[in-house]
């Protein structure tokens, strides 16, 4: 997928990426995805495992995160909005799926931490995988409190 795409979980590190994958999106004149991912069962060699109905609740987070999107693209004036917005959804491993969809893009945005409990951290263990290995440049937005 060319152009920047953005990870977000409902958190609100992944607002506030989302808010700057935007601007930042329509400066640069380049497509946004709007990426979530419904994390799957960990199996025991460390793969994910699909089930059946796993469809209907990738599809149920695209719908959230596209409620998500509008929100924010409500909020910023039609001069500050991207050309193309789409929104994907898909169940699997966060940061091993924000990877392969960051294969070919121009950029990966990322909140400092997503949905999980460990508050303290400074990153997140998905944004700490994915400036690790993603063959994109990769932005992580941090926590506004900081």
């Amino acid at each position: 997928m060319p152009g920047i795409i953005v990870g977000i979980d409902g958190s609100d590190h992944s607002r506030l990426a989302l808010e700057w994958a935007i601007r930042e999106s329509a400066v640069r004149r380049a497509p946004l995805t709007v990426f979530t991912v419904q994390q799957a069962v960990v199996g025991y060699w460390g793969s994910p495992l699909l089930y059946p109905g796993d469809e209907d609740v990738a599809e149920q987070g695209r719908k959230t995160a596209q409620e998500e999107t509008d929100r924010v693209l409500e909020k910023i004036g039609p001069e500050s909005r991207p050309s193309s917005v789409t929104v994907r959804a898909v169940t699997g491993l966060p940061a091993e799926a924000l990877l392969e969809a960051a294969d070919d893009a121009d950029m990966l945005v990322v909140g400092c931490r997503g949905a999980g409990g460990f508050k303290r951290l400074l990153m997140g263990s998905v944004s700490t995988q994915v400036t690790q290995h993603a063959r994109c440049p990769v932005v992580v937005i941090p926590d506004e409190n900081v």
